[in-house]
C-alpha cells in the first residue's frame, strides 16, 4: 500500500485533537495527530502497543505515573494497556504506530 499526502480525512478524538491515519497494514497502523495549545488528552488506556514522534511543538506526556516534557525529535513507547495523558502546551504534531492495528481509526470505520 502507498499513501499521498493530503489535508482531507481527519477525525476529532477529543476538542483540541484531531487525527489522519496515514498508512496501515496487518499489524500496524501510522497516524498523524494535530494538537491544539492548552487542550488535555485525557488519561486512558487501551490494549494496542502505541510508539510516537514529536514533530513540533511542546507537549507533557503522562505514562502511568510518569510524567515527560517533550520536545520536537523525542520519542515514546506506551506499552498496552498502561494509562497515559497529553497535556498540550504549544500547537503540536505527532506522528504514532500502533500495535495491533486500531480498527476504529481505519479510513472506513465510521
Amino acid at each position: 500500500m502507498f499513501t499521498r499526502s493530503n489535508e482531507a480525512g481527519y477525525r476529532g478524538t477529543v476538542p483540541g485533537v484531531k487525527y489522519k491515519t496515514l498508512t496501515y497494514g496487518d499489524k500496524t497502523l501510522l497516524a498523524e495527530f494535530k494538537m491544539e495549545k492548552g487542550y488535555l488528552l485525557p488519561r486512558h488506556s487501551h490494549p494496542h502497543e502505541q510508539i510516537g514522534y514529536l514533530v513540533s511543538g511542546s507537549i507533557d506526556m503522562t505514562i502511568g505515573d510518569k510524567t515527560f516534557a517533550v520536545k520536537p525529535g523525542d520519542s515514546w513507547c506506551v506499552k498496552g494497556g498502561v494509562e497515559h495523558q497529553v497535556m498540550i502546551h504549544e500547537d503540536s504534531i505527532a506522528i504514532e504506530v500502533f500495535s495491533p492495528v486500531r480498527t476504529e481509526y481505519l479510513p472506513d470505520a465510521r
